[in-house]
C-alpha cells in the first residue's frame, strides 16, 4: 500500500487489516504511518510501515524487498500515493508537471513493476488496485497535470489487465470524487486564496460538483476497494469504479 498514512490509503489499509491481511503501508509521512500501524496492532491486526517516496526508483526497489521480508510475497498491491497542484496550464512549468507525474503515474508504474511477479504468482488471488479520481475521466480547472496523471492510470490499468488476464490477477481503478480528506482541505484553502471566498463557501462549491451535494467519506471509498480486492470480484478487471455521488456516470 503506497500513500497509506492518511486519508483514503489509511482507510483501505485499516479495512484490509480488519479482514485479516498483513498490511505493509508506505509513504513519506513517517509519523502518520507509525500511528496507523500502532492503531492496527492495538486492534490485533498485522501491520508494518516503510518509508518510501515512489518518485525515487531506488526507494521503490527497497520497498519491494522490505515488504517480502516483513510479510512475504505480495498478492495485493494498492497504489494510492498521489499529489495535486492547483495551477493553470500556462503556469505549470516542467518542474511542476514532472513532480505530479513522477508520483501519481510514474510512481504507480514503478511500484507495479516491482511487485508484478509476486502478484502474478498469486494467480486468482492477485490484485492490483490504483486509486484514481473523477479526474481520471473528466477535466478540472487548474489541474492539467493532475488530470493527465490520473487519466494515465486508466490506460496503465486497462493495458495491464489485458496482459495478465489469463494468469488470474485482476487490475482495477477506484475513482473517488471529492472525499473528506487532507487533500480536500488543501483544495478549499486554494479556492479561498484565489477567490477570497470563505472556507465554508469554498467547500460548498466543491460539494455542488456532487449531485448528492456532499463529500464522499473514506469509508465509502474503502468499501468499494474491498469488494474489488475480494475473492468475489475475480471476474472484475480493467474497470474504473466511480465513488462520487453520481458526478461522473460513465
Amino acid at each position: 500500500m503506497t500513500g497509506g498514512g492518511r486519508g483514503i490509503g489509511a482507510g483501505i489499509a485499516r479495512a484490509l487489516a480488519a479482514a485479516g491481511a498483513h498490511v505493509v503501508v508506505s509513504g513519506r509521512a513517517e509519523a502518520a504511518l507509525a500511528a496507523l500501524v500502532d492503531d492496527v496492532r492495538a486492534k490485533r491486526g498485522r501491520a508494518d510501515w516503510v518509508r518510501c517516496d515512489v518518485a525515487k526508483a531506488d526507494e521503490v526497489k527497497a520497498l519491494a524487498a522490505t515488504v517480502k521480508r516483513l510479510a512475504g510475497p505480495a498478492s495485493i498491491v494498492v497504489n494510492n500515493a498521489g499529489i495535486a497542484r492547483s495551477l493553470k496550464l500556462a503556469d505549470t512549468d516542467e518542474e511542476a508537471w514532472n513532480e505530479v507525474l513522477s508520483v501519481n503515474l510514474t510512481g504507480a508504474y514503478r511500484v507495479t513493476r516491482a511487485f508484478l511477479a509476486d502478484v502474478v504468482a498469486a494467480g486468482a488471488k492477485g490484485r492490483i488496485l490504483y486509486v484514481g479520481s473523477t479526474a481520471s475521466k473528466i477535466g478540472f480547472y487548474y489541474s492539467s497535470a493532475y488530470a493527465a496523471s490520473k487519466h494515465g492510470l486508466l490506460g496503465l490499468s486497462k493495458s495491464l489487465a489485458m496482459e495478465i488476464a489469463t494468469k488470474g490477477p485482476t487490475v482495477n481503478v477506484v475513482c473517488p470524487g471529492w472525499v473528506d480528506t487532507d487533500m480536500a482541505d488543501e483544495a478549499v484553502k486554494n479556492i479561498v486564496a484565489r477567490t477570497g471566498r470563505s472556507a465554508a463557501e469554498a467547500r460548498q462549491e466543491l460539494e455542488r460538483m456532487n449531485p448528492q451535494r456532499r463529500f464522499m467519506t473514506v469509508d465509502e471509498v474503502a468499501a468499494v476497494a474491498m469488494f474489488i480486492l475480494s475473492d468475489a470480484a475475480g471476474g472484475v478487471t480493467g474497470q474504473a469504479w466511480n465513488v462520487d455521488g453520481g458526478q461522473v456516470m460513465h
